[in-house]
């Protein structure tokens, strides 16, 4: 017998399910039926390819013991686990970031039941019941059964064991609080209510009483019924499905215990044939930046589980969406490497796609408060789509939002748009840390005094999906940040020229800076900083110095624009002292950084600085 440790995110999930996720603990049974019918799926796949059949069909058995010590088993005939598979599944949780997000958990989010679904370990919510668990498994095409035990503390042990087919059985030995689960009723409401769309006949096994005449008691009789559909749901109708029909099967296939926020079920015929039925989950997976992201929709020929691996099966952009393909073309042999490259596959991508972000349009035509949930959400993806997606960018720049200067909430650019002035332009925009830092910049100042509305952008990525873009139905795009765009802001009578204070920044700000112009929309700052007109913004410079780990990425440097009527620039150009001009030139410089949430090149020089003209 092998004595083993649970890795250490593991023991941090079960303490966070036994101790914080409790009031939910009846799940624990969807995501045992679950696994189980992923299994089965495993193995219906391998049958179809080597032509073997299994002798009583593949399926799903529920069975319970009364009495002190109540027990409760699920068993499948699926693929079942080796003796590396029980280590693997049911010792780590293989996926980087688990345990970091573990640790940053708040405690509302700890009390979320949906987190068992969006780890993908539901095994260990078994321990919201369970005191002990065995899991006796054998894997398909091997001979060697194993035994699996845990109390779900800290230690599993592994063993040899017997087992006269492949799958596997789980007996949970049922604690205090488990122990409602050792009923028939209780079982056959549970798997209605979380399983009744799982493809594979869920079959209860009990004993029931016999009564004579008198209702007496004189025996028991051994049942075995059936207590689900068993239809793989994307195959019916949409006329004959309800909402609660659609929320089930997604709260079943996905371990999600929220309703999804809506669902799209397409059935395509013509030269492909394929179902599809995805749904957008209320609140965004947890590993939505993870670079090992787990894809959210499976792939099926003809009823039959292909993967639920695969990136590819829609943009990266969506990979927060849910649900199912199932192609009628493909031939139940394909491969990862075929997929990618497949003309079914393309013929069934390309149009779903389009059918999605049709439907996202939809939604925010018709639902506005349920499109702001999912904007609240998938915002920053749909933008990734934009630089992305090159064949949709019209599509997605009419789903995208933006907070704004003149409108609380969000905002599209068509609105932005239409409120634009007769001579105005441009659309503007402002990229930076935060909307607060946003909508304290200084470089506002002149927008906001001609009533010129301009659009916030605190995402990372703004920076470049505003640059990929371009332009909005011809009306170009610029960044309240750059040099060119306070063209509009002034007439050539209001433009101001001041050669000798602009000399004197130069000379005391050196190389820190590229250049040195009189500002035509500062009113309340001494300062501002902004990027050349074909450079990247001085915050997406700051991501790429971060984002780069093996070498010094090239240092753009910033212009300064000055405001000549300002208090303080105009001492500066009245100033004899060069001490002074040196000083205050470099801590405006620092300051205009700071305003936009920048930090100074070097923090100390700018203190000591500053310490200086203070005194």
């Amino acid at each position: 017998m092998e004595r083993k440790q649970f890795k250490t995110e593991v023991s941090q999930l079960l303490h966070l399910i036994i101790h914080s996720l409790y009031s939910n603990r009846e799940i624990f049974l969807r995501e045992l039926i679950s696994n189980a019918s992923d299994a089965l799926d495993k193995l219906k796949y391998q049958l179809l390819t080597s032509g073997n059949e299994i002798e009583g069909g593949l399926k799903i058995e529920l069975g319970f013991t009364e009495g002190d010590k109540r027990t409760l088993t699920i068993s499948d005939n699926g693929i079942g686990m080796s003796h590396d598979d029980l280590n693997e599944d049911l010792g780590t949780i293989a996926r980087s970031g688990t345990r970091k997000f573990l640790e940053n958990l708040t405690e509302e989010q700890k009390k979320d039941s949906n987190l068992i679904g969006q780890f993908g370990v539901g095994f260990y919510s078994v321990f919201m019941v369970a005191s002990k668990v065995e899991v006796v498994t054998r894997k398909y095409g091997e001979d060697q059964a194993w035994k699996w035990a845990s109390d779900g503390v800290e230690k599993y042990t592994i063993e040899e064991a017997e087992r006269p087919e492949q799958g596997t059985t789980i007996t949970i030995y049922l604690n205090e609080d488990g122990s409602q689960f050792a009923n028939r009723w209780d079982l056959e409401r549970l798997v209605k209510k979380y399983s009744n769309h799982v493809a594979y006949p869920i079959f209860l096994s009990y004993d029931q009483n016999t009564y004579n005449d008198k209702y007496e008691v004189t025996g028991k009789e051994h049942k075995r019924e059936q207590i689900n559909s068993a239809s793989a749901l994307w195959t019916r109708s949409k006329s004959e499905l309800t909402d609660k029909d659609y929320n089930e099967f997604y709260k079943s296939s996905t371990g999600d215990s929220d309703d999804p926020l809506f669902y799209v079920h397409t059935k395509a015929e013509g030269a492909n044939e394929y179902t599809t039925l995805f749904f957008v989950p209320a609140q965004a997976p947890f590993d939505m930046y993870h670079a090992d992201y787990k894809p959210g929709v499976k792939l099926y020929v003809k009823r039959v589980f292909i993967t639920d691996d695969d990136k590819e099966l829609l943009p990266t952009y969506l990979r927060f969406v849910r649900g199912i393909i199932d192609s009628e073309d493909l031939p139940l042999n394909v491969s990862r490497e075929i997929l990618q490259q497949n003309r079914v596959m393309s013929n069934i991508r390309t149009p779903s796609v389009k059918k999605l972000l049709s439907e996202f349009k939809k939604i925010a035509e018709s639902n506005p408060e349920l499109y702001k949930k999912f904007i609240d959400n998938y915002n920053r993806p749909l933008k990734e789509g934009l630089y992305s997606d090159f064949a949709n960018k019209s599509e997605l720049a009419e789903l995208v939002r933006f907070k704004s200067t003149s409108v609380e909430g969000y905002t599209s650019l068509a609105q932005y748009k239409e409120r634009m002035g007769s001579d105005q332009k441009s659309i503007y925009y402002l990229t930076g840390s935060t909307e607060n830092t946003l909508r304290n910049s200084p470089l506002l100042g002149k927008y906001k005094q001609k009533g010129i509305e301009v659009l916030l952008m605190d995402d990372d990525i703004d920076d470049l999906v505003m640059t990929s873009l371009g332009q909005y139905q011809d009306v170009p795009l610029k960044a309240v940040n750059k040099s060119d765009s306070a063209d509009e802001l002034s007439s050539d009578e209001e433009k101001k020229e001041a050669p000798d204070l602009v000399a004197r920044f130069k000379q005391a700000l050196g190389d820190l800076v590229k250049d040195v112009k009189v500002s035509n929309r500062l009113t309340d700052a001494s300062a501002a900083v902004v990027a050349d007109a074909d450079e990247m913004s001085i915050q997406m410079q700051q991501i790429m110095r971060m984002m780069d780990h093996t070498k010094e990425a090239p240092q753009i440097k910033p212009i300064l624009e000055i405001n000549i009527d300002d208090p303080v620039v105009k001492k500066i150009q009245n100033s004899e002292d060069q001490s002074f001009v040196t000083d205050a030139c470099r801590v405006l410089l620092d300051q205009a950084l700071l305003a936009e949430g920048l930090m100074p090149s070097d923090p100390a020089d700018f203190s000591r600085r500053l310490h200086n003209l203070l005194a």
